[in-house]
């Protein structure tokens, strides 16, 4: 994995003013928001945030039981937050998590009270503008027992943004009988480096689910969030779409430690690369019993390109039960013949299949997002080399 040398990106002087309406921005920045997952009418959401550079520059909320607003603010009003900020991710873990520490841009805070359902997604993103941009966040989310919040936060860059660095640290609580749905939309660049270093606790008959999507460049990536299920009953799974155009570096995977019984755990991924490296590491470690855990690895190659698939499964007592199925290829030949006998030429059968397999049909997204997504699935090269 290529080295990150932080002193090539500018972390100061990076704010900028407010900004009251989401549809103000021009036309080419809300376009890239789209692509990433966000509502700039915020017509179907409880609430949203925008973070530029090196500061917030939108939030708003439309429901009552919900807080949201930026970390910063977050902790002035709460007294720095002392049982929630830097308690999951030591700030001493990596040199990105001491340059966030030391350097806090913002970030959203988000707190769901008790017995509160949110009925609309919360919608935040984190978006960077002009070339050399490094910037700092830590994203606070908080589901007290009871409640219910899906968030969909977007990450981007302007379509005119080449090199910048992205660091970000997220801590994620799931009260007892609580639930989050935690959906992720990366739409970045050739030249951009992210660190993403996330950890989550899930109380007894918690649920979180982490939807993730990446199928854009990127030059060099890093990311695998750890879920601590330490309640019985809690249940976590972690979905993962990754494509990896020519020149893009992907190392995203995941971490769920059984730590109570009657846990549950699932990790999914689908990697597909077009000349790009993907590093796909997963880890079930169970600690309790009864406890069961599933990790599923499968990768397409199209062309040139390198999938590595590391699946780890760690169980420390008697009657758990751990599985993994990993699987790397092209596209079976016979699974094409067989459309083509339905009607399809190759280059439709081909598309068909990798929408299949690719599967990213996730709750809440924009259907601008979902009709793009399925665009850059059929722009995917289906030539007879790929094959």
């Amino acid at each position: 994995m290529k080295d990150v040398n932080l002193s090539e990106y500018s972390f100061e002087g990076g704010e900028n003013g407010s900004l009251v309406d989401l549809r103000n921005l021009d036309e080419a920045d809300k376009k890239r928001l789209v692509m990433a997952g966000v509502d700039v009418n915020d017509d179907e959401r409880a609430g949203s945030y925008l973070h530029m550079n090196h500061g917030s520059i939108h939030c708003t909320s439309h429901q009552e039981g919900l807080e949201l607003m930026d970390i910063k603010d977050a902790l002035k009003k709460f007294d720095g937050l002392p049982d929630y900020f830097w308690k999951l991710i030591d700030p001493e873990k990596d040199e990105f998590t001491r340059e966030a520490f030391k350097n806090l841009h913002g970030g959203y805070f988000v707190r769901v009270k008790k017995g509160v359902k949110i009925a609309q997604p919360v919608q935040s993103c984190l978006f960077m503008k002009g070339h050399g941009v490094g910037q700092n966040v830590h994203n606070l989310v908080i589901v007290e027992d009871d409640a219910e919040l899906h968030l969909i936060t977007g990450c981007a860059v302007s379509s005119a943004t080449e090199a910048a660095a992205h660091l970000g640290i997220s801590e994620f609580y799931i009260g007892k009988n609580a639930k989050l749905t935690f959906t992720m939309i990366h739409n970045w660049g050739e030249e951009v480096v992210v660190r993403p270093r996330t950890h989550g606790v899930v109380e007894d008959g918690g649920e979180f689910q982490n939807n993730y999507v990446l199928m854009s460049p990127v030059g060099n990536l890093q990311s695998a969030p750890v879920i601590d299920l330490n309640g019985r009953g809690a249940r976590a799974r972690l979905n993962s779409v990754l494509v990896a155009p020519k020149g893009s570096y992907l190392s995203s995977g995941g971490v769920l430690n059984l730590n109570a019984p009657d846990t549950r755990g699932e990790i999914i991924s689908r990697t597909l690369t077009t000349g790009g490296t993907i590093v796909a590491p997963g880890r079930i470690c169970a600690k309790d019993v009864p406890a069961r855990g599933h990790l599923e690895c499968k990768g397409l190659i199209l062309g040139d390109g390198r999938i590595h698939a590391i699946p780890e499964l760690d169980g420390y007592l008697e009657g758990v039960e751990l599985s993994h199925e990993a699987a790397v290829g092209k596209i079976a030949q016979e699974e094409i013949e067989y459309l083509q006998a339905r009607g399809l030429d190759e280059d439709e059968a081909t598309s068909t299949i990798v929408r299949g397999f690719l599967n990213v049909e996730m709750e809440g997204l924009p259907e601008e997002l979902q009709r793009a997504i399925k665009e850059q699935i059929d722009q995917l090269d289906s030539s007879e080399d790929v094959l």
